[in-house]
C-alpha cells in the first residue's frame, strides 16, 4: 500500500499547481533533450524511449515472476517477516533481492508516464523505501539465519545481479503457474506498454495500469490466503 500511494503521489503531484515545473510527461522530455542534442530526431527518439519503457515493464514482471516461483506466493504477499529458510535457487543465486529489484525497474517504466518531476519523486521515494525493507530484511535474517546467511550475502550481490550463479542450487523446484498470478499486475502492465504504446498515448497506458491494478486485486483475492510462518 505504500508503495501505490507513492506512485499516486508521483502522478498526482500536488506540487505542480504552485510551482508550475513541468508541462509535459517524461516520455516526450526525454525524447524532446535527445532530440535538442543532435541525438536523433524526435520521432526516432520517441520510439527509442518507448522501447526502453517496455524492457524495462517485461524485464520487471520476468524477474519478479522468477523470484516469486521459488520464494512462494505465500511469503511474497505476507507482510510479516519470514526467517525459515534460507532460498537459494533461482534468481536469489544472482542477486539476494531480485523481488525489490524488479518493482524498481517497474517503476522506471511507469515514471515515463508521469511529468519530470514526478518521476523523480516516484524513483527516489520508491528506491529509499525499497533500501530500508532491504535492510530491515537482512538484519532479521542475519539474526534468524546465523553464519549462512552471513556466507549468502558475502557471495551474493545485493541489487546488481551476477551474470553467472554465485551460490550451489538449493534444488528448490519454482511454482511457475502461482507465481505467473501473483504477478498479473507486472505483466498487466508489460503488456499495456507492448500493445498500447505505438499508439504514443502515455494515457492509454496508464488506463492499461489501473486496469491491470485491478484485474491483479480480483486475482489475488482468488488465490489460496498465505499460511504465516515466521
Amino acid at each position: 500500500m505504500i508503495l501505490v500511494l507513492l506512485y499516486a503521489v508521483s502522478f498526482v503531484m500536488p506540487w505542480n499547481k504552485w510551482l508550475h515545473l513541468d508541462t509535459v510527461r517524461t516520455w516526450q522530455w526525454l525524447a524532446s533533450l535527445l532530440s535538442r542534442a543532435g541525438v536523433m530526431g524526435f520521432s526516432q527518439a520517441t520510439l527509442l524511449v518507448l522501447v526502453a519503457g517496455i524492457c524495462f515493464a517485461v524485464a520487471a514482471a520476468l524477474l519478479r515472476t522468477w523470484g516469486s516461483a521459488y520464494l512462494g506466493q505465500g511469503v511474497v504477499r505476507d507482510t510479516a517477516m519470514h526467517g525459515d529458510r534460507m532460498v537459494a535457487a533461482g534468481p536469489y543465486r544472482h542477486v539476494r533481492n531480485p523481488l525489490y529489484l524488479g518493482t524498481f525497474l517497474h517503476s522506471f517504466a511507469l515514471a515515463l508516464l508521469t511529468m519530470p518531476s514526478g518521476a523523480a519523486f516516484m524513483l527516489v521515494t520508491v528506491g529509499l523505501f525499497e533500501l530500508r525493507l532491504i535492510g530491515a530484511e537482512e538484519s532479521f535474517l542475519s539474526e534468524r539465519l546465523g553464519e549462512a546467511y552471513g556466507e549468502y550475502r558475502m557471495r551474493v550481490p545485493r541489487l546488481v545481479p551476477s551474470l553467472r550463479p554465485q551460490i550451489e542450487s538449493s534444488g528448490a523446484s519454482p511454482a511457475w503457474g502461482t507465481a505467473a498470478l501473483s504477478e498479473v499486475y507486472m505483466w498487466g502492465v508489460a503488456i499495456s506498454f507492448g500493445a498500447l504504446g505505438w499508439m504514443y498515448n502515455a494515457v492509454l497506458i496508464l488506463q492499461g495500469v489501473l486496469v491491470s491494478l485491478g484485474v491483479s486485486l480480483v486475482v489475488r483475492a482468488l488465490l489460496p490466503r498465505p499460511e504465516r510462518t515466521l
